[in-house]
């Protein structure tokens, strides 16, 4: 099984990124599955429903998403209603019957008999949101699921790095591949740990590259300089230079035996 994974398509420059690209890594990877994060698609958020379409015009099967999850609500369209949208969200946020929220955050797709299983989740720790454990939500999930699946992807959106390296470490064996989003920079420390679970702590981010995270430095600089968020970012970076990131992997029987980082720069 072949996928390719990419990470952070921030606004209208990182659409523009994958559009121009996709074609050339679909034919060096052949991949079986395309998975993506919409974090920031539209504007620097939450993805509005013609760029979920766009994304799946373009073949991708999954998009995952974090803690700007429903800045762009009233415009999500379909998004998290449609059973056939490829959008999900983070899984372990603090569910009650008389407040469902909104969408799935786990999908299997399958394709040429194979059966993959996209979970999305999120760490609270420094992300201001107050959700399940992600931990003891992934283990009773494994344990509870009764849907078959070939492999099992995991997108952890998180602040810390020990989260995810830990994550891939207690998901040893029952995991193909555990991956964190949200700090937008590609980390060098891809690895597959002894039961087959392979890991990246961050695969970075598709949109500009001299930004913050995307946004003007202009935009960013006041909230540091003055230690509050009365000047928020406003802008997105769309001058300069672009970039592209992610991963293609190969898993074999649910254990990942490759990992190749992608890093493409304009």
């Amino acid at each position: 099984m072949k996928i390719l994974i990419l990470w952070d398509i921030f606004g209208r420059t990182g659409r523009r990124m994958v559009e121009e690209n996709i074609d050339a890594l679909r034919t060096k990877y052949s991949p079986d599955f395309m998975i993506a994060n919409s974090e920031n698609i539209t504007g620097g958020k939450w993805p509005i429903e013609k760029h979920v379409l766009l994304m799946k015009d373009l073949g991708f099967d999954i998009l995952t998403g974090g803690n700007h999850v429903f800045s762009n609500l009233k415009s999500s369209g379909d998004v998290f209603s449609s059973p056939n949208s490829i959008q999900i969200r983070p899984a372990n946020y603090l569910e009650h019957p008389n407040y469902p929220i909104p969408g799935n955050g786990w999908k299997i797709v399958e394709k040429n008999g194979q059966r993959l299983l996209v979970i999305n989740l999120m760490s609270s720790v420094f992300m201001y949101d107050h959700l399940d454990n992600p931990f003891q939500y992934i283990d009773k999930f494994l344990s509870d699921i009764t849907e078959k699946y070939d492999a099992v992807i995991v997108d952890f959106h998180r602040e810390t790095t020990a989260e995810l390296v830990n994550m891939a470490y207690f998901l040893d064996g029952r995991a193909a591949f555990v991956y964190g989003t949200h700090t937008h920079a590609q980390t060098n420390d891809e690895r597959i740990f002894p039961k087959g679970t392979g890991m990246i702590t961050d695969l970075g981010m598709t949109g500009p590259l001299w930004s913050s995270i995307g946004h003007t430095f202009e935009s960013r600089l006041p909230q540091f300089l003055t230690g509050t968020k009365l000047f928020g970012p406003k802008a997105e970076q769309v001058v300069g230079e672009w970039i592209l990131t992610g991963v293609f992997v190969e898993i074999q029987a649910g254990k990942c035996f490759y990992i190749e980082k992608i890093r493409i720069q304009e």
